[in-house]
C-alpha cells in the first residue's frame, strides 16, 4: 500500500516531536514510544520540561507505577489549568467566534487574560473557590471560554453541555455536579432557526437545588430585558474594579472537569478529570502529535458537550489561535465550515467522518471552491474514518496530513492519532499516541500481534480520571475499566494493528455483532455502504435470534431514493465482496432518520435495545430522540 501524505525530511526535522526524540536520545518513532510506555515516569517528566509546563513540577514523578488504577503522578506538583492556557499576553488573535449567519468576534490574548480576570474577580465574590463547581449550559462562544477559564483559575471545576440538551437531560447530568453556579444562555441558532432557552434556564436553576446563582450569556445581544436578581447577564463581569490576576494552584490531581458519558445505556456517569493529567496530555496532542506552533490557527467542529470542546481550548496553552465555531455545519451551505478555514487562514481543520462523507454524497467538491492554501493538517474523529474518505480527502479537499484519532471522554485524549513525522496510509491512524501503552487483546486477556481484538491500554497515564462522581469507594469506576481485564485498561474499542505500526478501529466492541462466532466490527459494514452513493448513512445491529442472532442494516437514502430490490442487492454484494459472506445482513430497511447523539454519533447500542425490545433509559441523551419511533415496529415483526 503507497503512502497518501509523507513528511518530508525539512518537515521532519523542523517539528516539535522530532526535537523531543533527539533531546531524548532515541533513534526513531518506535524507539520513543517504546521508551515511552517501558519508562513512564521519565517519559511525562520529560514532557513537563520540553512543554514547557508552569507550576511547580516536584521531584517525585510517579508512585505505585505498577498499580493500576492506584498510581499518582507528579505527587507533590502545584499547578493551575488557565495559568497555563493564559501563558500568552501579547495583541495576536487568541479567539475567534463565527457562527452559522456569518457573525464574526475576536479577542486577543492580553484582552482575554484581562477579560478572565474580571470574570474570576466577580465569581471569587459570588463565593468560587478551590473545588467549587461550576455548569454551564452554553454555546460555543467566547464567553463560555471566558467563564471556564475564570472558574479553573479560582482553582473551581467546570462542567458543561450544548446549549440543545433539552431540561430533563441537564438535570440528569448537573443534579449529580451539584453546581454552585449556573451558566446558561439566552438561545441559540441552528439550521437558521432561532430557539429561546431562557424559560429553561430558569427551570433548570429551579431543579438544582444546589445552585445560588445562575448567570445568563445573551446570545442575541439585545438588551438586558432577559436578566433580572435570578437571572443575571454574563456581560456585567466583563469589569471590575479589582481584577483578579492571580492562579490559585492545586495539587497535580485536583479536579478540573467533569465531564459525562454518553449516558443512552443510563443516567450519564459523571467522570472526574484532574487538573494535570488533562494538560499534560493535551499539550503533548497538540505540541507533538497534532505539530501545533504558535501563530497557527485551529478550527474543530464540536459543541460544549463534547469532550473535544476541551481539547479544542486547551491549545491557547500552544499560544494557537483557537476558532470557535456555533451552529450547523451545513447552514446556509455545505461550505460553511470550509468558507471559515479560508478566510480566517486556519492551519488545522478537525471535522468528522460524516461531514467528509456528506461532502462526497452531495458531490461538494472542496478544490473547486476554496483555496485552502494556509492548510497543514485536517483531523477527524467520532467514528473511524473509512479509507475511502481518506482517499476522497485527498482528492477533493487537500494533500496535507489527515489524522484520524481515537480517544474520548473517558482519557481526555487519545490512544491513537496523527504523527507529523510518519506517512498517512488509507484508512489507519498513523500511531499510537507517546505514553500510551496500546495494545489488543482477545477474550482470555493474550495480546494480539496480528487480528482484531480489544482495545487496551497495559500502563497507566495521567489523564485516567481521577474517579467518578457518587462513587466513594470507586467501585463503579474499577467496573467500568478494570472489570473485564484486571490491573488492564479496559476502553470498549475494537480493533487491530496495521503492518505500518498504525491502528484501525472497527467499532465499539459492545457494539461488536457476534455471528456464529465470529466478531464482526459494525465500522467493516458501514466503510463497504458508504461507498454506495444513494446511502446518506447507515447503521447496524444484531437482533437476538433464539441462541444465535441477525444482522439488521438501516440506510438513510437521499431524497427521491427508494429502497427496491436492485439497490439491496448492490448494498449485499458490495458488502460482500470487501469483507466476507459472514459481514452481510439479514435484512435491509430503510428509515428516515437515525438516532444520534448531541456530539454527532450514530447511537447503535439504543437502536439495538429498542429493536430487541429493551428501553432505552435516557433518551435526553440523543439530538433526535423522535427517530427512535422508526425502530420501534421493527422490535414487534
Amino acid at each position: 500500500m503507497n503512502a497518501l501524505w509523507s513528511p518530508t525530511a525539512a518537515d521532519i526535522a523542523d517539528s516539535p516531536l522530532d526535537h523531543f526524540r533527539r533531546r531524548t536520545g532515541q533513534a526513531d518513532y518506535a524507539s520513543l514510544h517504546g521508551w515511552s510506555v517501558r519508562s513512564p515516569d521519565e517519559f511525562w517528566g520529560a514532557l513537563w520540561d520540553f512543554a514547557e509546563i508552569v507550576g511547580e513540577r516536584g521531584d517525585v514523578i510517579a508512585e505505585s507505577l505498577d498499580r493500576m488504577p492506584g498510581t499518582q503522578w507528579f505527587p507533590r506538583a502545584r499547578i493551575n489549568f488557565a495559568e497555563n492556557l493564559l501563558q500568552r499576553r501579547d495583541n495576536a488573535v487568541a479567539l475567534i467566534y463565527r457562527d452559522e449567519s456569518g457573525r464574526r468576534e475576536s479577542t486577543t490574548f492580553a484582552e482575554l487574560r484581562e477579560r478572565v480576570a474580571c470574570v474570576a474577580a466577580h465569581l471569587r465574590d459570588l463565593g468560587i473557590g478551590p473545588g467549587d463547581r461550576v455548569a454551564g449550559i452554553v454555546p460555543n462562544r467566547i464567553e463560555t471560554v471566558i467563564a471556564m477559564l475564570a472558574t479553573t483559575a479560582l482553582g473551581g471545576v467546570w462542567s458543561s453541555c450544548s446549549a440543545d440538551f433539552g431540561a430533563a437531560a441537564i438535570v440528569d447530568r448537573f443534579i449529580q455536579v451539584e453546581p454552585k453556579l449556573l451558566i446558561g444562555c439566552d438561545g441559540y441558532s441552528y439550521g437558521g432557526k432561532w430557539f429561546d432557552c431562557s424559560a429553561r434556564l430558569i427551570e433548570v436553576a429551579q431543579r438544582l437545588p444546589s445552585v445560588q446563582t445562575t448567570l445568563i450569556i445573551q446570545a442575541q445581544n439585545v438588551d438586558d430585558a432577559k436578566a433580572t436578581p435570578r437571572l443575571r447577564a454574563f456581560g456585567t463581569l466583563l469589569e471590575h474594579p479589582t481584577p483578579f490576576h492571580g492562579f490559585v494552584r492545586l495539587p497535580f490531581s485536583a479536579p478540573l472537569y467533569v465531564m459525562f458519558s454518553s449516558g443512552t445505556t443510563g443516567v450519564p456517569k459523571c467522570i472526574v478529570h484532574g487538573v494535570g493529567g488533562t494538560l499534560l496530555q493535551n499539550r503533548k496532542e497538540h505540541l507533538l502529535h497534532c505539530d501545533l506552533r504558535a501563530d497557527q490557527r485551529l478550527l474543530f467542529f464540536t459543541t460544549c458537550g463534547w469532550m473535544m470542546w476541551n481539547w479544542l481550548v486547551a491549545a491557547l496553552a500552544t499560544g494557537t489561535t483557537v476558532c470557535l465555531y456555533d451552529g450547523s455545519p451545513f447552514h446556509p451551505d455545505l461550505g460553511v465550515l470550509l468558507r471559515y478555514t479560508e478566510e480566517e487562514d486556519v492551519d488545522h481543520l478537525g471535522i468528522s467522518p460524516g461531514f467528509l462523507s456528506n461532502l462526497a454524497k452531495n458531490h461538494y467538491t472542496p478544490t473547486d471552491r476554496h483555496r485552502l492554501t494556509r492548510l497543514r493538517s485536517i483531523l477527524s474523529t467520532g467514528s473511524p474514518l473509512p479509507a475511502e474518505s481518506f482517499q476522497w480527502a485527498y482528492d477533493n479537499l487537500a494533500k496535507v496530513r489527515l489524522s484520524s484519532i481515537t480517544g474520548g471522554t473517558d482519557i481526555m485524549g487519545c490512544f491513537a492519532l496523527g504523527n507529523p513525522i510518519l506517512p498517512v496510509y488509507a484508512g489507519e491512524i498513523q500511531s499510537p499516541g507517546l505514553g500510551m501503552a496500546l495494545a489488543f487483546f482477545d477474550d482470555d486477556g493474550a495480546a494480539i500481534v496480528r487480528g482484531k481484538g480489544e482495545l487496551v491500554c497495559r500502563r497507566a497515564f495521567p489523564s485516567m480520571p481521577i474517579g467518578f462522581l457518587n462513587d466513594p469507594d470507586g467501585a463503579r469506576y474499577r467496573a467500568a475499566y478494570f472489570e473485564r481485564f484486571p490491573g488492564v485498561w479496559h476502553h470498549g474499542d475494537f480493533g487491530e494493528f496495521t503492518q505500518h505500526g498504525g491502528v484501525v478501529i472497527h467499532g465499539r466492541s459492545d457494539a461488536v455483532l457476534n455471528r456464529g462466532g465470529v466478531r464482526i466490527g459494525t465500522a467493516e459494514i458501514y466503510r463497504q455502504v458508504e461507498t454506495i452513493d444513494e446511502v446518506l448513512e447507515c447503521i447496524a445491529i444484531g437482533r437476538d435470534v433464539g441462541a444465535d442472532l441477525e444482522i439488521l442494516l438501516f440506510v438513510r437514502l437521499k431524497g427521491g431514493v427508494a429502497l427496491d430490490a436492485a439497490l439491496e442487492r448492490r448494498i449485499k454484494q458490495t458488502i460482500r465482496t470487501g469483507t466476507s459472506p459472514r459481514h452481510v445482513p439479514d435484512a435491509i430497511l430503510s428509515v428516515p432518520d437515525i438516532p444520534r447523539t448531541r456530539s454527532g454519533k450514530l447511537v447503535e447500542l439504543a437502536v439495538r435495545d429498542i429493536v430487541n425490545g429493551r428501553t432505552v433509559k435516557n433518551v435526553g441523551a440523543l439530538a433526535n430522540p423522535e427517530a427512535l419511533d422508526y425502530f420501534r415496529d421493527i422490535a414487534k415483526s
